[in-house]
């Protein structure tokens, strides 16, 4: 590939490539060894950015910061017995709260048992020292991805059709393995789809994902506001995978206009965007529901719908078409990934049924069980102890 231009969008045998992803600066490391010898390894200690990692010695520098969040730092850093590069994330202060507890287990019991090329893989769960040793701090090692969507469309990369297509199918392909698997992700958006630069996509960030339970009952609390589904905007806790199908709808006509969808100040006025574009809803959109809901509605202004066509004239018809049937406000009604997005015609040139699987296995362990911190930190503890034994195994 020719070096990295930021306007510049390529294709290379075929495959759909780009070089917008803006290189990331290293950032200076402090360097401290730590003789902690136990399950026959030493442990190294490297701080980077103010934060202290303490890993294996098999991790070897040079190591690099390569996104930040709440949940603490992210760096890429070399496997030394596997020759790969790896993003291992820090989750400090971890089991402060059984809040936190619960979103890192989540992260790690969901991962481990998906497998798809289009969802991040977990590499490594790292053991502490020692038993007691293990305190507040989780590194997970994932396959390291250089980019994410949201640096691609804050870039100034000059995108094809071929781009957007591509980027789409993998989003709802990697989904379709998500939701066969019982699980609802909850928080799509740009960040949490990481891109490398041949366009490969791989939806990361498991954190606020859920098995989906028989009764439906969950947290309205979910999904950042600008992505969130009129049913959670309506605060319904009986909601589906069809939220997730909704924010792929933003996600795809945030990349291709390169401006956020329905950029709301808070949940109101994020309802009103929608409304100004889906026009207010009829008694048959609002047929699933609740008297509530419909007074909320009710208090606001009345909007007509907006032609699609006219509001996004750079996107293909197709594509239109595609958005038009993702972004339903009643969520009944709203387009299947599993059954039915996949096969439509925007999508025909990479549409391949044998090509697009579903999970096997369900997902159906629940961490919204009634645990402790404690509790949990004995359940991570005990699948990084399975992952390193099934490490050494293979």
């Amino acid at each position: 590939m020719k070096p990295a231009n930021d306007a510049e969008a390529v294709e290379s045998q075929g495959e759909v490539t780009t070089d917008a992803l803006p290189n990331q600066p290293p950032e200076m490391l402090t360097i401290e060894n730590i003789p902690a010898p136990t399950h026959d390894v030493r442990f190294i200690q490297y701080k980077i950015g103010g934060h202290i990692f303490e890993l294996t010695e098999k991790y070897k520098p040079p190591m690099t910061a390569i996104g930040r969040g709440a949940y603490g730092l992210v760096c890429s850093v070399m496997n030394s017995e596997t020759g790969e590069n790896v993003a291992i994330k820090k989750i400090a202060h971890a089991f402060d709260n059984e809040d936190n507890a619960k979103k890192t287990l989540r992260e790690i019991a969901i991962l481990c048992h998906l497998s798809h090329e289009n969802i991040i893989e977990i590499k490594d769960v790292i053991l502490p020292p020692q038993r007691n040793a293990f305190e507040n701090d989780v590194y997970i090692a994932y396959e390291l991805m250089p980019g994410d969507l949201h640096q691609i469309i804050t870039s100034k990369a000059e995108l094809v059709e071929e781009h957007y297509q591509y980027l789409l199918y993998q989003i709802l392909r990697g989904l379709k393995y998500i939701h066969s698997a019982n699980v609802i992700h909850r928080d799509l958006k740009p960040k949490n789809l990481l891109v490398d630069g041949n366009c490969d996509l791989k939806i990361c960030d498991f954190g606020l994902a859920r098995f989906m339970p028989e009764d439906h009952k969950m947290s309205e609390h979910v999904v950042t506001r600008w992505y969130r589904a009129p049913e959670l905007l309506l605060k319904s806790s009986a909601y589906t995978t069809a939220i997730d199908v909704w924010s792929v709808g933003c996600i795809f006509l945030e990349l291709v206009n390169r401006k956020t969808l329905f950029p709301g100040r808070d949940r109101l006025h994020q309802l009103r965007l929608v409304m100004e574009l889906l026009g207010t809803p009829s008694e048959e959109d609002l047929a699933s529901f609740g008297e509530n809901d419909k007074r909320c509605l009710r208090e606001l202004p009345s909007f007509p719908r907006q032609s699609f066509s006219e509001k996004f004239p750079n996107v293909h018809p197709l594509a239109i078409d595609l958005m038009e049937k993702i972004l339903k406000f009643d969520p009944q009604q709203r387009i299947s990934v599993i059954e039915e997005a996949l096969a439509h015609p925007y999508l025909e040139t990479l549409h391949d049924i044998n090509d697009e699987p579903e999970c096997i296995t369900p997902f159906d362990f629940d961490p919204e069980q009634p645990f402790t911190a404690e509790e949990i930190k004995e359940i991570i503890y005990y699948l990084s102890l399975e992952f390193n034994q099934q490490e050494e195994e293979d």
